[in-house]
């Protein structure tokens, strides 16, 4: 059944000998890669191992136990444990996202609903810096606009997680929020205490490790110098500090004003601009091997409507894997992990359908 457990046993004892040689970390770039790999590896390693131990003791037990009694009534319990490490095992030999162990940067803009969707913008703002927290990562506030009421009428954050492992990885758990989030709730602005529909959208990249990574001609770069502005308009620098960046093969457009000096602007949208060419880059494999690697859950319709907020019922609802809890307070507090978990396990389920791991 895990005809390719063997190679990646193999894999494993290679990359530990790699990593055993100091001259590797003369290359960081390669040190972290292989640092990866192994990590991503050893779970399979423990998992494997475990199976193993299981079908031994099984084998010995069932040998044992029309001769001690002791022995006959370990066996359910041995069979019960082997289909549990068999099933973490088979999950663990999916073929994984090649993006998941790293950090990313989210965009999250106020959509329909002007000054009520700039809140609700800056609700899910907080709601991902929360969960960053519970899980120990760290956040970066790349660039915003603010909007006359408070909220954001388009904010970007980067958020750095500290494992290896392509399964504790931040974009692992937050690829999935990338859609149109709607919200149900009564607005601020609303005297009349009527319920109004607004949505905020979200998009999420993959940040690039090096810079080298992604290779950038300058000649495909348009740079444009302005200065920046506030809410409402108005200028809140006397120089041209803030910076748009054009993408000009693929019509990217990246800008940046938060920061005092136009260098720093520049360093930030350069940063933006390689998360979202290498998106693109898997966006277009994704494409090509459409039947091998396209998720069920992680579109490429960037206006999908995803998931629904509902204030006066207190209700999350994602529809893309059917989950619904009342817990709306809790979720906007960063308690995300169940949502994000359902979408975790729909798409390992759609990874396994295709690789006929269901039969």
């Amino acid at each position: 059944m895990f005809e390719s457990v063997q190679g990646l046993l193999d894999e494993h004892a290679q990359l530990q000998q790699q990593l055993s040689d100091p001259a590797v970390y003369a290359d960081q770039s390669l040190a972290r890669k292989l640092g990866r790999r192994s990590a991503q590896l050893n779970g399979i390693v423990e998992a494997h191992k475990r199976w193993s131990q299981l079908s031994g003791d099984l084998e010995a037990a069932r040998e044992m136990a029309d001769e001690d009694p002791e022995f006959a009534a370990e066996v359910p319990k041995l069979e019960e444990d082997l289909a549990v490490a068999q099933e973490r095992l088979r999950r663990l030999l999916i073929p994984r996202d090649p993006d998941d162990a790293r950090n990313v940067i989210i965009e999250v803009k106020g959509g329909e609903g002007g000054d009520e969707a700039a809140l609700f913008a800056g609700d899910l703002l907080r709601m991902y810096t929360r969960y960053a927290e519970s899980k120990g990562w760290k956040t970066e506030i790349l660039s915003s606009t603010e909007s006359d009421l408070g909220g954001y009428k388009d904010v970007q954050v980067a958020i750095k997680g500290s494992s290896n492992d392509p399964a504790e990885g931040v974009y692992a758990h937050l690829k999935f929020e990338g859609g149109v989030h709607r919200v149900q709730r009564v607005p601020v602005t609303e005297s009349q205490g009527r319920i109004h529909t607004s949505a905020a959208g979200v998009l999420v990249f993959p940040e690039v490790d090096e810079p080298e990574e992604i290779e950038i001609n300058q000649n495909d770069l348009k740079i444009d110098v302005y200065r920046s502005s506030g809410p409402g308009g108005q200028s809140v620098n006397t120089t041209d500090s803030a910076v748009r960046i054009t993408h000009l093969p693929t019509g990217i457009v990246v800008a940046m004003q938060n920061e005092k000096s136009q260098l720093q602007n520049r360093e930030a949208a350069m940063r933006v601009l390689r998360s979202r060419l290498l998106a693109h880059q898997q966006e277009q494999i994704d494409a090509e091997n459409a039947d091998l690697r396209k998720s069920q859950v992680r579109t490429m319709d960037r206006s999908e409507r995803i998931r629904t907020y509902n204030y006066p019922e207190n209700r999350i609802a994602d529809h893309r894997t059917g989950y619904k809890a009342y817990n709306l307070d809790a979720v906007m507090n960063g308690e995300l992990e169940p949502v994000i978990q359902s979408a975790i396990e729909m798409d390992e389920q759609h990874r396994l359908d295709a690789i006929g791991g269901d039969h």
